[in-house]
């Protein structure tokens, strides 16, 4: 285990499995780097055909550990963010992707699996992407393709209003594949990968750049995090995060 996240690969399948579960998965920038790495280097170890998403613990993830965010409101974070490599990687990825999701999948746990090729939900899944409840707006090119795949008036009431979305709805609205029992999802996500991993590599690509640009989808991101970034430093974001460490809802009418 190297920050978090296991690392395994087998029979041409990398298994990237979440491991903060006392923090709900939340996701430090220590992960967002593991998680970058190991999808850089799908792209080119031979031996990986196929990348799955799980995790351990009740809960998907928790998202961006509120902790990263809070510093990089008050300007104290310092170095690279690794989570722009993460969802770049994502946007880019000519290896299949496939999510096992259970719990909590709550911003970037709802957002990365917009670009997950396979993705399978338990019945207790919630999906939800409150960035406008942290003053935020949507990343990982979310803003075009949440509506893209539900709609924009369901898209919007998940970003404006934080509304949540269970296994069983997510796969009725086609963000996820099938809903799966809860002791059942591994093992149906990895039958799934493993069959990837026996298709022929290079038609998959073909067919997977042919399904989404890549490209275009990564030039949004970059669109996003610039007024993600700015977002960070506004009143309204240091209104809500203050309110989020002092346990009081927020008021955003002392920010004008």
């Amino acid at each position: 285990m190297t920050e978090h996240v296991k690392v395994e690969v087998e029979a041409g399948v990398m298994t990237l499995t979440l491991s903060r579960p006392d923090k709900k998965n939340a996701l430090s920038n220590a992960m967002y780097a593991v998680l970058a790495d190991s999808l850089e280097r799908a792209e080119t170890d031979p031996a990986v055909r196929v990348v799955v998403f799980q995790a351990d613990g009740d809960a998907f993830t928790a998202g961006n550990d509120l902790q990263d965010f809070a510093a990089q409101a008050a300007g104290a974070f310092t170095g690279e963010r690794h989570v722009l490599r993460f969802i770049r990687a994502l946007a880019l990825a000519t290896r299949p992707l496939v999510a096992a999701v259970h719990g909590q999948a709550v911003g970037v746990g709802t957002t990365m699996l917009l670009h997950c090729d396979l993705v399978f939900t338990s019945p207790d899944a919630r999906l939800t992407v409150p960035f406008v409840n942290l003053a935020l707006v949507p990343e990982a090119a979310s803003s075009l393709l949440l509506p893209a795949r539900i709609g924009h008036a369901r898209a919007y009431a998940m970003f404006a209003l934080g509304e949540a979305v269970d296994g069983t709805t997510a796969a009725a609205w086609g963000l996820a594949n099938a809903v799966v029992p809860r002791d059942e999802l591994r093992a149906r996500a990895r039958a799934a990968a493993d069959q990837l991993a026996t298709r022929p590599l290079g038609a998959l690509t073909v067919t997977k750049r042919l399904m989404r640009d890549g490209e275009a989808i990564a030039a949004l991101m970059d669109k996003e995090a610039a007024l993600f970034g700015e977002r960070l430093q506004t009143a309204e974001a240091r209104e809500a995060f203050m309110a989020f460490a002092e346990r009081r809802p927020p008021d955003f009418s002392r920010v004008g």
